[in-house]
């Protein structure tokens, strides 16, 4: 059975989800390195963004980005990656590169992916982003939300800690979110490079904490969780089991808590899973052990995508923990934050299908 069979009907909304984040531009070298790179492919990403290019990419809902651009060439470009997408742009922001007072720019995101014993690397050009300077007030979310209805609305880590009061940004459309009626999930998505001269993972708990007490759904374990597991055995799933309970007992509010379970054994092959509580029960999906990567980043991402595809179509826990966990390991087997695969394939991996080649 759904954790939400009180759902915005399809008929009485605009989106079925809508995100608020930093939309940045990725730099990828391909095969290469950073460091000797003389050309790059681009895509566009983001923690929060990349949740809803799932849904619009791969389960084809209909979704929407708010954040904030320079109106620049590089501004324009992301929006036009966002727009090939399907994804829905009329709600950023966008920012007089011109304006008197401080220079804003666009984030820039360079990402190597890795290879065997050669871990991938990110390297994040964010500061000063015009989505960092997003205030309270920047957004009318009781007309956005009241003119367009949204049956799920999600944000995150990523967003909140952007800027010193991103958080409260995020905390000002959550609460404007579930007054009309909609869903509201959070990821923690801790960033080290976005805290280390804030305060921490200290402060990030603590931001976190406040802004978990207006969520419906948290992907992450916020309270007593492992960071890092040896291995995906079942004292390593007890040890998660026993951190989503504390973040269930420490958050009432929260309907469900799910997180992917991830195991590097090299930049190439990782041990994966996901895991979902919902209702006081613990619901996993099938554990893949030595997964081929291409690359990893946007795995749990697509993760999220996957989870809130089948609770909006109605779905229990296990099947949409199924879905979610078959969408994240999909997404790494292609280049770039951003999912690539189709609805029938996540349907043929979490129902038990293979790789074979299809003729």
């Amino acid at each position: 059975m759904t954790p939400f069979p009180d759902l915005l009907p399809v008929d009485a909304s605009r989106y079925d989800a809508l995100a608020l984040g930093e939309v940045m531009l990725r730099l990828d070298p391909l095969e290469g390195r950073i460091r000797t790179a003389r050309s790059f492919s681009v895509h566009e990403g983001g923690g929060e963004y990349n949740v809803i290019r799932g849904l619009r990419g791969c389960f084809r809902l209909r979704t929407a980005v708010a954040g904030a651009l320079v109106d620049n060439e590089v501004g324009r470009l992301i929006e036009s990656l966002i727009l090939s997408s399907g994804v829905d742009a009329s709600l950023l922001k966008w920012t007089d590169p011109e304006a008197p007072g401080e220079s804003l720019r666009n984030g820039l995101n360079f990402t190597e992916r890795g290879f065997g014993l050669r871990g991938s690397i990110g390297v994040s050009d964010r500061g000063y982003t015009a989505a960092s300077r997003i205030r309270p007030g920047d957004f009318d979310w009781e007309a956005i939300f009241s003119q367009s209805p949204v049956r799920w609305f999600h944000t995150g880590g990523v967003f909140a800690a952007l800027g010193d009061v991103t958080g409260d940004v995020a905390i000002e459309a959550m609460l404007a979110a579930k007054r009309h009626g909609a869903i509201v999930s959070y990821d923690l998505n801790y960033r080290p490079s976005l805290w280390k001269n804030t305060g921490g993972l200290e402060k990030a708990q603590e931001l976190n904490r406040r802004i978990a007490a207006y969520a419906d759904v948290m992907f992450g374990v916020l309270e007593g969780g492992v960071k890092k597991l040896p291995s995906l055995d079942d004292q390593g799933i007890s040890e998660v089991r026993t951190g989503i309970e504390a973040t269930a007992a420490a958050f009432p509010n929260l309907k469900v808590i799910a997180t992917p379970l991830r195991v590097v054994k090299s930049a190439s092959r990782n041990d994966w899973g996901g895991i979902c509580w919902a209702k006081g029960e613990i619901f996993e999906a099938p554990r893949r052990s030595e997964m081929e990567i291409l690359d990893r980043v946007g795995g749990g991402d697509s993760f999220a995508s996957g989870l809130i595809y089948g609770f909006l179509s109605g779905l229990g826990a296990l099947e949409s923990t199924n879905l979610a966990a078959a969408h994240g390991a999909l997404a790494m087997t292609t280049p770039g934050d951003n999912s690539m695969a189709s609805l029938s394939e996540v349907l043929k991996l979490a129902g038990g299908g293979g790789s074979a080649v299809e003729r």
